[in-house]
């Protein structure tokens, strides 16, 4: 199956989820709290990814439904280089704006729902239903 690594915050938000990279970068645009030159690059960078990659929810439009996929994330493949890059200078700003984040990896994701070439969403494991592990 292979590794995936996921970027996300190292405290959960208001809703008790924990937001992936590109989530919490635009955050900080959408709470106005970048400055000029990085709102700039993020709107150019956001340009570029969305012409480059799919957002898996234009493709299967239910795959970070609540009720059907609760707690469903979005991993990279670790061989989708040019998408950890463009991951990387998220985190870049992300550090620059003293937001806390860890990096995350496994080769079980859980319930894969969606996947491209460069990433799948999981639906984590949850006990005792889906703990493929006894």
């Amino acid at each position: 199956m292979g590794i995936f690594i996921r970027y996300q915050s190292a405290v959960p938000n208001r809703r008790g989820s924990f937001p992936g990279v590109f989530a919490m970068a635009n955050g900080l645009r959408e709470g106005s709290l970048l400055g000029g030159d990085d709102a700039a690059w993020l709107l150019a960078a956001k340009s570029q990814a969305n012409a480059a990659y799919a957002d898996p929810s234009t493709v299967i439009a239910d795959c970070y439904d609540s009720e059907l996929n609760p707690g469903a994330r979005s991993w990279f493949k670790a061989e989708a280089v040019s998408l950890l890059e463009m991951a990387s200078e998220h985190l870049g700003l992300l550090g620059r704006y003293g937001v806390p984040w860890v990096e995350l990896r496994t080769s079980t994701p859980g319930r894969i729902v969606y996947e491209d070439s460069v990433q799948v969403v999981a639906v984590p494991h949850r006990y005792p239903d889906h703990w493929p592990f006894l």
